[in-house]
Parts: structure tokens; C-alpha cells; sequence
């Protein structure tokens, strides 16, 4: 086997749960081989460096070897090599700003005034 197609193997190294799920990124400009943006089906080559935008973080891969079958999680390590900097996968638990508005029991729904008010607040924060 020379190559790999990129969804099939992301799914295979479980960075993804689904190959659908795989394919979505990819399709979505989420996933870069060698720099480049790939698409689905885009040959993926021992000796290849992927990059995946997952949620706030970049996750970096060198592949190794390379399998269009689903593996064990300790297996992953012989088939894919992972280059994420600490900082990125800290951000996977970084705490989340919540804001907590206090309404009155039996006010209603609020009015289109209170919610451009609380989009301005929002707006504020970021």
C-alpha cells in the first residue's frame, strides 16, 4: 500500500470517531497535508505531516506507517507520530467564560431591549 485517503486515515489513528466525521473536515478546510489544503481523497504518503484544526486547537501528525483499518489506541503511537505542542492541547481544557444574568420568576421571555442589550455585553467579552 502507497497511500491512504486522508478521511480514511484520520479515522483509522481515532482522530476523528466516525469517517464521516473525517470527511466533513476535510471537506470543510479543517485538515492540511503537507501545508496543503486536502480534500477527502487526497493520497496521504509515509513521511507526511498533517495538520487538523479540532475545535479551538491544531493538532499535528507525522505518519509512520500507514492503515485504512481502525485501531486500538495503543497502537496509534506505530502508525502516527504526534507533534501537538503542549499549548495547543492545553487549550482543549482551558475554563470556559460563562455569564449568569439574574431574571426575575415570572418575567417573561425577554424583550427585544434586553437582548440587544445582552448581545452588546457578549460583544464586549470577545
Amino acid at each position: 500500500m502507497d497511500s491512504v485517503r486522508t478521511d480514511k486515515y484520520l479515522w483509522a489513528i481515532r482522530v476523528y470517531k466516525t469517517r464521516s466525521d473525517a470527511t466533513d473536515a476535510c471537506n470543510g478546510n479543517k485538515v492540511r497535508v503537507n501545508g496543503a489544503v486536502a480534500k477527502p481523497s487526497k493520497a496521504v504518503k509515509i513521511g507526511d505531516v498533517i495538520e487538523v484544526h479540532k475545535g479551538p486547537a491544531c493538532l499535528t501528525y507525522k505518519v509512520h506507517q500507514l492503515s485504512e483499518n481502525r485501531m486500538g489506541a495503543q497502537l496509534v503511537p506505530e502508525y502516527a507520530e504526534d507533534l501537538t505542542p503542549e499549548s495547543e492541547k492545553a487549550k482543549f481544557h482551558a475554563p470556559k467564560e460563562t455569564i449568569v444574568m439574574h431574571r426575575d420568576k415570572g418575567s417573561g421571555r425577554p424583550t427585544k431591549k434586553d437582548r440587544r442589550t445582552l448581545d452588546a455585553l457578549m460583544d464586549m467579552l470577545d
